[in-house]
C-alpha cells in the first residue's frame, strides 16, 4: 500500500530523515462557536494539494524538493487542554529534530499548543498573528484554551503583533498593545502598514495565519467569515517581505471550514501554504547540506540557535 504522502508527492521526498520541513495536521473543532466544521479542514487541504501544481512560478523553485513530512495527524479532543498540551508536545519534538515545522488546523485554538512550542525553543519570539479576530480572551466558555483565546498566551510572552483585525469584543482592548496592531480600516489607507509591521518585528518570526483574514469574496469557507478582509496578492507581498527580511522559523494555518460544493476556499488554503514554503525555501538548493540532529546547532534553515537547555 502507497504511503500518503503531501500533495501526493514522490516518497524518496516524503521520508522524515531527509525533509527539511514537517507537515503537522490538527483536525480540532471543539471550542467553535458558530460554524462547526473546521475538524475537516486539514483533509480539505492535503485533498486540495494533491491536485496542485509543484512548480511555483514566482520563485522558479520546486519547494517540495526540499522535503515535507506529513505527520500522523493530532487526534488529541479530550479536552481542550489536552488537545493543547498535545499539539505542543508533537511540535516541539519534530523542532528540536531540527525541521521547518508547520501546522495545519483545525480551529484556532490550535494555535496556543504550536505558539508556546516554538516560544520554549526561540529566542525573542515574534509571532506574527493575521485574523480577522483579536482572539486576545484570557478564557473563553471557562477555557483558557478557547479558539477566541487563541494569541491571549503570545500577548504575555512573546512580541504580538496583529494584522487584518477589524473584530473584537471591547474587554480585549485593555490587553492588546494599539501600537503593534493594524487595524483593517486603517490597513485601508495606509500605504506603509507592512513596513511598519515589519519594523517591529524580532529576527525571529512564528506566523499564525487565520484564513478568515482573507476576505470572504475570495475565502468563504472558514467559520467566522468577516467583510473587509485582505486580498490575495497583497498577502503575498507582505508575507514575501517578512520571509525575506526576517527569519521566520515555523507557521500555522488555522480555520478552514470546507463547504462540499465550493472547493476553491481549500485550494487557496493549499496554494498559501505552498507559497510560504517557497518564500521560505527560494534561495536554498536541494543539494544543501542539512543537519537533522538537534544539536544545538542553527538550523541550516532557520539562521538562529534554539534556546539554551535550561530555558525549556
Amino acid at each position: 500500500m502507497k504511503t500518503k504522502t503531501y500533495a501526493g508527492i514522490p516518497e524518496e521526498f516524503a521520508k522524515l530523515e531527509q525533509a527539511k520541513i514537517v507537515l503537522i495536521p490538527v483536525p480540532y473543532d471543539g471550542t467553535s462557536t458558530w460554524q462547526k466544521g473546521a475538524d475537516k479542514g486539514p483533509k480539505a487541504f492535503l485533498e486540495a494539494s494533491e491536485n496542485m501544481e509543484l512548480y511555483d512560478i514566482e520563485t522558479d523553485s520546486e519547494v517540495y524538493k526540499q522535503g515535507v513530512y506529513l505527520t500522523d495527524a493530532v487526534t488529541e479532543n479530550t479536552s481542550p487542554e489536552s488537545m493543547v498540551e498535545a499539539v505542543h508536545e508533537v511540535t516541539k519534538k519534530y523542532i528540536k529534530k531540527n525541521k521547518f515545522v508547520t501546522i495545519f488546523g483545525g480551529e484556532h485554538s490550535i494555535s496556543i499548543g504550536t505558539i508556546r512550542a516554538f516560544n520554549e525553543m526561540f529566542p525573542s519570539l515574534t509571532v506574527l498573528h493575521i485574523d480577522a479576530h483579536a482572539d486576545l480572551r484570557k478564557s473563553y466558555d471557562g477555557s483558557t484554551c478557547n479558539h477566541a483565546c487563541a494569541v491571549y498566551e503570545a500577548s504575555q510572552n512573546t512580541n504580538l503583533i496583529q494584522v487584518g483585525i477589524r473584530s473584537m469584543d471591547i474587554k480585549e482592548k485593555s490587553i492588546m498593545n494599539l501600537d503593534k496592531i493594524y487595524f483593517a480600516h486603517d490597513m485601508a489607507i495606509d500605504d506603509s502598514w507592512m513596513d511598519s509591521a515589519i519594523d517591529q518585528m524580532t529576527e525571529n518570526v512564528f506566523i499564525t495565519f487565520d484564513l478568515d483574514a482573507f476576505d470572504p469574496s475570495i475565502l468563504p469557507s472558514t467559520g467566522t467569515p468577516e467583510p473587509g478582509g485582505l486580498l490575495w496578492y497583497e498577502t503575498l507581498d507582505f508575507l514575501k517581505q517578512v520571509f525575506t527580511e526576517k527569519n521566520v522559523v515555523g507557521f500555522d494555518i488555522v480555520e478552514l471550514c470546507p463547504n462540499e460544493i465550493d472547493k476553491s476556499s481549500d485550494f487557496l488554503a493549499a496554494k498559501l501554504y505552498y507559497k510560504m514554503l517557497s518564500y521560505k525555501f527560494q534561495n536554498e538548493t536541494v543539494e544543501d547540506d542539512y543537519d537533522n540532529t538537534y544539536n544545538d546547532k542553527p538550523l541550516t534553515n532557520n539562521l538562529s540557535k534554539f534556546k539554551e537547555e535550561d530555558d525549556y
